[in-house]
């Protein structure tokens, strides 16, 4: 039998190192050991993987997984079908509720710009209406969007405060590549540049022109996706978008690498 070693492992697979080990602790993943104590995985773990990164890519969260691969280790895919297609339904009904708030988001926000462009030019002083939807639609003024996993389920109140907060136990690890967290940075670099920053409890809150709300949203979901102990809260006041971003201490770091604006 082929024995990886978990660079080798690494390399094949595009997971790093250090997801591996947290795979490992978190009983997705098993390795074998070297007497000098090095890990060494076979074959299977390639598949294993892939089946891991499938899943990931479907939104399921980890304790999911594991479940879905107690499964799965069954060996029978009628079985895996079984198991999968309700949590499948479940995401596609909370995706489809993400994308309508921010279907809404941004039709607020270009009902504003059309507003905003059908006012004459004026040469005295501006007053509120300048920078609000109209007068007749106060509530348009202020939007608050916590991007939270079980927020719908937090409204409704079938669920307690520290479930709907569930960024402050979930497992500081993130399903993308060393490639993918690259680009992640990068899409967040663009997206921030020159907003303005402020330290807060556990986060940083960063001041954005109104227009990039959508997209901001969008990436906020899929970061959630991939990283679940970030957690996300945009509110959008007149011109201004409000991104506060917040994670548990351990994730501190990896929070100060992407959420630090470019110049």
């Amino acid at each position: 039998m082929t024995s990886l070693r978990i660079s080798q492992l690494a390399a094949r697979t595009g997971v790093p190192p250090t997801t591996l080990r947290f795979y490992e602790t978190a009983g997705l993943l098993t390795a074998d050991r070297t007497p000098t104590g090095y890990r060494v995985y076979g074959e299977a773990a390639v598949e294993r993987l892939a089946f891991i990164g499938a899943a990931k890519h479907l939104g399921l969260p980890l304790e999911e997984i594991a479940e879905l691969l107690a499964v799965w280790d069954s060996g029978r895919c009628a079985d895996v079908k079984a198991d999968l297609r309700p949590r499948i339904t479940a995401h596609i009904t909370e995706a489809e509720a993400r994308a309508a708030e921010v279907a809404a988001f941004t039709a607020t926000l270009h009902r504003a710009l059309d507003h905003l462009d059908a006012l004459p030019d004026r040469s005295d002083r501006c007053d509120p209406e300048c920078g609000f939807l109209s007068p007749r639609a106060p509530a348009a003024r202020r939007v608050d969007v916590p991007l939270l996993p079980s927020r719908r389920a937090a409204e409704a109140g079938t669920t307690t405060a520290a479930e709907a907060e569930q960024w402050r136990t979930a497992p500081v690890a993130c399903s993308l590549t060393a490639d993918g967290i690259g680009e992640r940075t990068a899409q967040w670099q663009r997206l921030t540049a020159g907003a303005e920053r402020q330290d807060i409890p556990d986060g940083v809150r960063l001041t954005l022109p109104a227009e990039r709300a959508g997209d901001v949203a969008a990436l906020a979901a899929a970061e959630q996706r991939c990283c679940p102990f970030f957690d996300f809260r945009l509110h959008l006041d007149g011109p201004a978008l409000h991104l506060e971003v917040r994670a548990p201490a351990e994730g501190t770091a990896l929070l100060h690498e992407l959420f630090t604006p470019a110049a």
